[in-house]
Parts: structure tokens; C-alpha cells; sequence
């Protein structure tokens, strides 16, 4: 757990997903996610968590339902949703909550 919480204290924006490898829409969210780290590369950190390999984290953070994606900032929850996100749609949150991605 510690090591978990050394990697959600960042100053840049933590992006976590919470997935399970038996889970179909999980293989769905991770190419958009490899996607979402080509396109903005250092400004964002992409941990994934396999829940079932991690169930404390799980249950500390109350993963009812995969892939869950939570993104933190200096250990802190700035946003949480479960379901299937494309890069374009995680580009928005994390542009609103922390100006990162497209300047227009």
C-alpha cells in the first residue's frame, strides 16, 4: 500500500486504472490509455492496477466495477468514473482539471 501511495503523491496528474485481465471492456480501455500516454507523454502518469493481484488498494478505494479509473493529484482523488473512456474524453477531464493536452 505504501508504495501505491508513493505513486499517487505527484504533482502531475496520477491516472489509475483499475482493471481485471478476465475483463472484456478493460482490453478495450487499454490501447485508448496507451494512446492518451503518446499524446501526452510526461504531463500525465499511467499506473494500471490489476485488482484482483491488488485487492487492498481495491477495497481502499472501493472498486466495485472494472476498468475504474481514478485520477489523483498529490494523493488526492480529482476525478472518478467507471467505464470505458476514449483518449479524446480522458484528454478533456484531465485538460479541466489540470490544463493539460490541447491548447485551442
Amino acid at each position: 500500500m505504501s508504495s501505491f501511495n508513493e505513486l499517487i503523491n505527484d504533482s502531475r496528474p496520477v491516472l489509475v486504472d483499475f482493471f481485471a485481465t478476465w475483463c472484456g471492456p478493460c482490453k478495450i480501455q487499454a490501447p485508448m490509455l496507451e494512446d492518451l500516454k503518446r499524446r501526452l507523454g510526461e504531463q500525465v502518469k499511467i499506473i494500471k492496477i490489476d485488482v484482483d493481484r491488488n485487492p487492498v488498494v481495491a477495497t481502499r478505494y472501493h472498486i466495485r466495477s472494472v476498468p475504474t479509473l481514478v485520477i489523483f493529484r498529490n494523493g488526492e482523488i480529482k476525478w472518478r468514473q467507471s467505464g470505458v473512456f476514449s483518449a479524446d474524453e480522458l484528454e478533456q477531464v484531465l485538460s479541466a482539471i489540470d490544463g493539460l493536452g490541447k491548447t485551442t
